[in-house]
């Protein structure tokens, strides 16, 4: 039979550890194939808590290098069949042309054929534009991939329609975002002169809960992955293995479509209504 296969489209480096980890972890120690879509190189970052302004940043190009690194080496602690990058300027995705990008993950699609694709949900988690943008781009990428329209993407043209069965959106309950900022920090998003934080998504509109508890280890080492970023993970470092299973042991998610089941009754694996 032919394997199950979940692809994951982010924005970043590390929002494949630190957003869907656990989630990724689980499925490919299954044997599901593991795809992750990377929009940008997160050359916009800081490094090591240094803003792009200080003498210690390597600047833009560098950093660009440096977590493209780091994010080949947490894919492949995760599990991750294959990884791919759109190479689009970090803080500047949702300036996106959609006439290219939503061709191209579309591409993708048609090319890899995954059964389920997860991603952010229209809140960008915390409002992160580039979060926000990735999710209107892969729904309509998902959208795409289906139609007859010839010549999507580039990596195969002509490669025929793709329908998704499954579409999730990350969404963390109040639980979730508190453990997380406690053992974190609090996440904001300053855009436009306004302060954008997380707003939890309502218990009763999460239709999916993955038990990641087994995988927990595996996350964290994904994460430790990410040395550039080391100082705004210095706090994990302090954790117990209690608190880090507590932290990484369950991930929530918003069932945008699904063509396969249906109904109130919470999920607990991706794949129901797949799996013969």
């Amino acid at each position: 039979m032919r394997a199950l296969r979940l692809m994951a489209v982010l924005a970043h480096p590390d929002d494949e550890s630190l957003g869907v980890g656990g989630t990724l972890a689980k499925y490919a120690s299954e044997g599901v194939h593991i795809f992750l879509l990377t929009a940008t190189r997160g050359d916009g970052g800081r490094y090591r808590g240094y803003r792009a302004d200080d003498p210690q940043h390597p600047g833009p190009a560098a950093l660009a290098r440096i977590r493209e690194m780091e994010l080949r080496a947490a894919a492949s602690v995760l599990g991750v069949t294959e990884l791919a990058l759109l190479e689009y300027r970090d803080q500047h995705l949702d300036r996106a042309d959609p006439h290219e990008i939503v061709p191209r993950i579309a591409g993708h699609l048609r090319r890899l054929r995954p059964d389920v694709v997860v991603t952010f949900g229209p809140d960008g988690a915390y409002g992160h534009p580039d979060h926000i943008a990735i999710s209107q781009f892969t729904t309509a990428a998902i959208v795409a991939a289906a139609g007859d329209g010839p010549g999507i993407g580039t990596s195969q043209p002509g490669a025929p329609p793709h329908a998704v069965a499954k579409l999730y959106y990350i969404a963390w309950p109040t639980s979730t975002w508190g453990a997380y900022q406690a053992a974190f920090r609090k996440l904001v998003s300053a855009v436009d002169g306004i302060e954008r934080q997380a707003t939890p998504w309502p218990e009763w509109a999460i239709t999916t809960v993955i038990d990641t508890r087994a995988c927990w280890s595996t996350v964290w080492r994904a994460i430790s992955c990410h040395e550039s970023q080391v100082a705004a993970y210095e706090r994990l470092r302090e954790l117990s293995a209690g608190q880090h299973e507590a932290l990484w042991g369950c991930q929530s998610f918003y069932r945008a479509f699904s063509t396969v089941n249906g109904g109130r009754a919470r999920e607990t694996d991706l794949f129901e209504g797949i799996r013969a």
